[in-house]
């Protein structure tokens, strides 16, 4: 079995965590669980491919090379 402890927290946002439960018996450590991995995977550093790629997406707005959304929408007959 693993290690229990045991946290106290305002009432508020214990009824902020059930109403983030996926299904009525997700354990709050589930809930809590799910949050830490969101955090923990948004604040990940970019890998350098990623970093580069980015870079060339700059460089290619910059010159003009780029499609908006009105463009795609009336391309595909979607406006």
């Amino acid at each position: 079995m693993e290690n229990i402890t045991t946290i106290q927290i305002p009432v508020n946002l214990k009824n902020k965590l059930g109403q983030l439960k996926d299904f009525t018996r997700e354990t709050y450590a589930d809930v809590i669980s799910k949050l830490v991995d969101i955090v923990a995977e948004e604040n990940m550093e970019l890998s350098e491919q990623t970093k580069a790629d980015i870079e060339e997406s700059r460089k290619q707005i910059k010159k003009g090379k780029f499609v908006t959304l009105e463009q795609v929408k009336k391309e595909l007959d979607l406006a």
